[in-house]
């Protein structure tokens, strides 16, 4: 076995461990196929006020930009799907916010795959990434076999759908790479059909600025009075073009205690949600995703789906 076979198989192991669903390899480099797109995606103003996805064009295409002498993109997913969900007659919160922030919980099982990695194999140079710079994750994810690109523009599985996270580890050491797999959409449009905004404007193309995730936690301003009425109850983030997704009929309940929701957050109601004060608001999210929206931005969301 080559070397960089034996750091693969040992990389791959550990990250298994740590308790990842899958780790990907791919050869870093300039993503060629997503230029094109992310360009129209932006000229068309799909980002809305995202203004930080026009930054750093460059770097979002090439890693070996943000990582001087990179080799490889390690991509790695890690479940977040619960075991229980929220009460029926409630305003919901996406699923992957229930629990501990996530870029908290996989920052440090990177870490420790970084150190292991230079434990066993040597004077290892890289960066690790979740979500919090310019790197085009799922497109990395999708490069290394990791799944496919749905047309709700997630990265889907045929073994477990697609609630889980994305991260990578981007190195200077050369390994065995994997290859994409196939589309397995089909003929199916069920995400397109159920997104309540119409945000998914053609198969694999979504409207950031038509999404509910981005009004309820992107967007500062007051939300536009033309979008009444189509939140479908969601107060932070929206899971519905991956709840319809047939391929989710897979998921599996995660294991990590830190994303387990808090009794409190599964018992409330709506009456529960409109008459939240301040402390109950960081009592409830001290650790969570949601304090990016802040108290002030829930309670807009949900004077918004009550109006």
């Amino acid at each position: 076995m080559s070397k960089s076979a034996t750091y693969t198989q040992l990389i791959k192991t550990e990250a298994s461990r740590l308790g990842f669903l899958g780790c990907g390899i791919s050869k870093a480099g300039f993503l060629e196929d997503e230029a094109p797109r992310l360009e129209k995606w932006l000229n068309n103003k799909m980002q809305g006020e995202m203004s930080y996805m026009e930054n750093y064009f460059d770097k979002r295409l090439d890693p070996t930009l943000l990582v001087p002498g990179a080799k490889s993109v390690v991509s790695l997913l890690l479940n977040y799907f619960p075991k229980k969900t929220q009460r029926e007659d409630s305003y919901k919160i996406s699923k992957y916010a229930y629990g501990t922030d996530y870029h908290f919980v996989i920052k440090d099982k990177l870490k420790q795959l970084l150190y292991f990695i230079r434990e066993e194999i040597g004077d290892v140079h890289g960066r690790a990434f979740v979500d919090s710079a310019p790197v085009l994750d799922k497109a990395w994810a999708a490069r290394s076999g990791l799944g496919w690109m749905g047309k709700h523009s997630n990265l889907l599985t045929k073994q477990l759908g697609s609630f889980y996270f994305i991260a990578e580890l981007i190195i200077d050491l050369d390994l065995e790479y994997d290859t994409p797999v196939t589309d397995h959409c089909g003929s199916c449009t069920a995400c397109i059909d159920a997104c309540p905004t119409q945000a998914i404007v053609e198969p694999y193309v979504v409207d950031g600025s038509k999404c509910i995730s981005y009004f309820t936690i992107e967007l500062k301003n007051e939300i536009s009075s033309q979008f009444s009425g189509q939140f479908d109850d969601w107060m932070f983030g929206c899971d519905v073009c991956q709840d319809v997704c047939p391929w989710n009929r897979f998921s599996r309940a995660h294991k990590e205690p830190l994303f387990d929701p808090s009794p409190e957050l599964l018992q409330m109601s709506k009456g529960d949600w409109e008459e939240i004060t301040e402390e109950v608001f960081k009592q409830l999210f001290k650790k969570s995703a949601v304090k990016r929206t802040g108290f002030k931005g829930l309670k807009r969301n949900i004077n918004f789906l009550k109006d």
